[in-house]
């Protein structure tokens, strides 16, 4: 049987048309008999705009109200998450190059109508979530660094749809060499605060080790499923599984073994830099909050505006603020690729680029410019972790189709799960809903 007979022998055919991003599909070639490293690199590039949404604005709130109140302890937490994204991007990247389909379309064909239209709305809500947290970071950083009223940077966020649509045009190799831009700024931005704040190595260390506390203490509970739901985003479960096929792979066997080998290297490398990242937020907020007993640090304007007196370094403050501009930039793109893939693949519904952003970029702006008018700036805060409690309790109907159609030999054929990857998978999975539903029983008892 020859390679194309066998991919058609599949419970989904692999599609020539009606991919989603149809306008970059197949749009970057990959040279044969090259060495390993130049194919690395003609790979490389999904990973880091997937690696974009372990690192936006809503990590930071997470991850600075972890350390604040609570020290290093919450590193495990970063860890262990990022271990289930590794996870949970290999799967994506899997379905995606194996059966020609992105996470969307695949639950439009296995699913009941009604079904696929209940997870379309809670994939929904997860985009206008993860929305939501680039609306206010990138407010919050133009306040800070500019002193523009939050209200009034709310409002400049809904400009960045003409920017990206202007990349668009130009190419998906221009997207990425942005997104890896901003990600080296942001590096570079916590890579001289942790220099600068000075943690102390040992009780570092200690905070990768997971405590029982996190389950007694609603509190950190809160958290720790706040940095869940920042760390393992539903959205990028849905992109991952799109963009490895802007890559004009081979339709074989060995043709998609090499793809998913390539892309897989590619996302782990970026995920293990969005883990740094991440590691470090919170290890400046723990090293100059929490050893200060300053624990109810939760807001991103208050950590700015007490980094530069308390590290002793002027320039301190206004670093923190630049990094998060670059933050919530970033997170702008993959939110709208995101968004575009969900309503393609769900009710192939191609709407014009500008269209789809703004309708998402509205459907953010509207809470925020609410909660602003009503709560005031310190209302804020709190809206941006809430964003992201909501974007860990959508995960579970993401993270349970995605680990049932890679589990399914009918539509994976000879790139199914073994059973290893099946058992842990299912069990990151099922981590996720205890987590959840702890939080859920939690927060209605209290």
């Amino acid at each position: 049987m020859t390679h194309i007979n066998f991919f058609e022998s599949l419970d989904w055919k692999c599609p020539k048309r009606g991919a989603s991003l149809e306008e970059v599909h197949k749009s970057i070639s990959v040279p044969k008999n090259i060495s390993f490293w130049r194919k690395l690199l003609a790979f490389a590039g999904p990973g880091y705009l997937v690696a974009v949404g372990y690192m936006d604005p809503g990590n930071w709130a997470t991850d600075i109200a972890g350390g604040s109140a609570f020290g290093y302890s919450l590193l495990s937490v970063i860890f262990i998450s990022n271990l289930m994204a590794i996870l949970l991007q290999y799967l994506s990247v899997k379905l995606g190059i194996a059966t020609g389909r992105d996470l969307a379309q695949a639950c439009r064909d296995h699913y009941s109508k009604p079904v696929s239209f209940i997870l379309w709305v809670l994939a929904e809500v997860a985009i206008t979530a993860c929305d939501l947290a680039e609306v206010i970071g990138s407010a919050i950083a133009l306040n800070l660094l500019f002193h523009i009223p939050l209200l009034m940077g709310v409002v400049i966020t809904i400009a960045d749809v003409l920017i990206l649509l202007l990349l668009q045009k130009k190419g998906f190799r221009y997207l990425e060499a942005l997104v890896f831009t901003l990600i080296i700024t942001i590096i570079g931005c916590f890579g001289f605060e942790v220099m600068i704040s000075r943690p102390d190595i040992f009780p570092l260390l200690r905070g990768f080790i997971p405590t029982a506390e996190l389950f007694k203490n609603k509190d950190m509970l809160y958290i720790a499923i706040g940095i869940l739901g920042a760390t393992v985003m539903p959205h990028n479960l849905y992109l991952h599984s799109a963009i490895v096929q802007t890559r004009n792979y081979d339709e074989t066997v060995e043709g998609k073994r090499e793809a998913i080998l390539f892309s897989t290297i590619d996302s782990t490398l970026a995920l293990v830099v969005a883990f740094f990242v991440n590691a470090a937020i919170l290890i400046v907020a723990a090293s100059v909050f929490y050893t200060r007993e300053l624990h109810h640090v939760a807001e991103i304007q208050d950590a700015f505006t007490l980094l530069s007196p308390l590290l002793g370094v002027s320039v301190a403050g206004f670093v923190f603020a630049f990094a998060l501009l670059a933050s919530g930039q970033n997170s702008t793109i993959t939110g709208t690729l995101a968004g575009q893939i969900i309503m393609e693949g769900f009710l192939r519904l191609r709407m014009k680029p500008w269209i789809r952003r703004l309708t998402t970029r509205l459907l953010a702006v509207i809470p925020a410019i609410g909660v602003i008018v009503l709560f005031g700036n310190q209302g804020v805060g709190k809206l941006l972790i809430l964003s992201q409690v909501v974007l860990s309790l959508q995960l579970s109907f993401a993270v349970f189709p995605l680990v049932s159609f890679t589990s399914n030999e009918k539509k994976m054929g000879p790139f199914v799960n073994s059973r290893l990857t099946k058992g842990v998978a299912y069990l990151v999975a099922g981590i996720i809903l205890i987590l959840n539903g702890w939080l859920v029983i939690n927060t209605l008892i209290g």
